[in-house]
C-alpha cells in the first residue's frame, strides 16, 4: 500500500492506495476509526482487486472542514478522491458510519459506482432516541471526556465471545478513538444525526448491492437487520454467523471473500 496526502477538492486527505489491480475496492471507516482500522485486512484483497483506503474528514490524519460534516459533504469528498487517483468505477464498502458516506455517494454519483456493500451499516436515518444519544456524546466531547468514549465503544463492536480472543485489536480502536480530533468527533456525530433515510434511494438505484451483516451486533440488533434484508430483496446478502459490528475483524476471510465474489 502506498500512503498518499491529496486534495480531494478543497480537502486534504490522507490515502493509502495499492495502485495494482483492474478492478478498484474504496474501504470507507466508521465512527471513531480511521484507515489503520483495515490494516490487517487489506492484504486478503489486494492480489486480487486494487484497493483504496482514506482516513474521512474529520478522523485520522485527514483535515477537520467545520463544524458539520454531513454524508453529502463526505461523499463529495470521497469523489475528490476518485477524480484525484484517476479512478472512473469502483465498488465502495463502508462500515458503520462509512456505510452512510456510501448511500450518500450512491445517491449523488450512482455512474461511478460497480457496486455498493453495507458492512454493519444501514440505510436507516437515526431513531429520535439515537440521536439523542448522539448529542450526549457531543456534550461528553466537548466537556474534554472522550476518555469515557474510549473506555465503551471499542469493546461493544464485537461480539462478547471474540473480546478475549481479539484483546489487541480493541486496545488499537482504543488508541484511535484518543488520537482523534475532539472537532472531529463532534463534526461528524453532527453529520449523523442529521442524515436522511435513504432506504427509498437503494430500492430504486439500479447500482448493485451487498449487505453484509453481523447476527452478534449490538448496534444494528439481529431483528433490525432482518427487517432490512426482508425490505430490500434488491439486495445481496451475507450474514456473518459469530460476529458483532467488526465482521472484517471478527470473521475477516468470510468478508473479504463476499466482497471478491461481489465483484466478480
Amino acid at each position: 500500500m502506498v500512503e498518499k496526502f491529496l486534495m480531494a477538492g478543497d480537502t486534504a486527505l490522507h490515502v493509502c492506495d495499492s495502485e495494482q489491480g483492474e478492478k478498484t475496492l474504496v474501504l470507507l471507516h466508521g465512527y471513531l476509526e480511521s484507515l489503520l482500522v483495515w490494516e490487517d485486512f487489506v492484504p486478503l484483497l489486494y492480489k486480487k482487486v486494487r484497493v483504496i483506503t482514506l482516513d474521512l474528514p474529520g478522523h485520522g490524519i485527514s483535515e477537520v472542514r467545520g463544524e458539520v460534516h454531513t454524508m453529502e459533504y463526505l461523499a463529495d469528498v470521497v469523489k475528490g478522491a476518485l477524480d484525484a487517483l484517476g479512478v472512473e468505477r469502483c465498488t465502495l464498502v463502508g462500515h458503520s458510519m462509512g456505510g452512510y458516506v456510501a448511500l450518500a455517494f450512491c445517491e449523488r454519483y450512482p455512474e461511478r459506482l460497480e457496486g455498493i456493500v453495507l458492512l454493519s451499516s444501514t440505510p436507516n436515518a437515526d431513531t429520535p432516541e439515537k440521536a439523542e444519544n448522539r448529542r450526549r456524546e457531543i456534550t461528553l466531547v466537548k466537556a474534554g471526556k472522550k476518555e469515557q468514549l474510549a473506555k465503551v465503544a471499542p469493546a461493544a463492536g464485537f461480539a462478547e465471545e471474540n473480546r478475549t480472543r481479539l484483546k489487541d485489536a480493541i486496545e488499537d480502536l482504543t488508541e484511535q478513538v484518543f488520537l482523534t480530533e475532539e472537532e472531529g468527533i463532534v463534526a461528524l456525530l453532527g453529520g449523523m444525526i442529521e442524515r436522511k433515510d435513504q432506504n427509498e434511494m437503494l430500492q430504486k438505484t439500479a447500482v448493485r448491492q451487498l449487505f453484509i451483516l453481523g447476527k452478534k451486533d449490538g448496534y444494528i440488533p439481529l431483528e433490525v437487520a432482518e427487517k432490512l434484508v426482508e425490505r430490500h430483496l434488491q439486495a445481496q446478502v451475507v450474514w456473518l454467523e459469530n460476529s458483532g459490528h467488526m465482521g472484517f475483524v471478527e470473521e475477516p476471510e468470510k468478508t473479504a471473500q463476499a466482497l471478491l465474489d461481489f465483484m466478480q
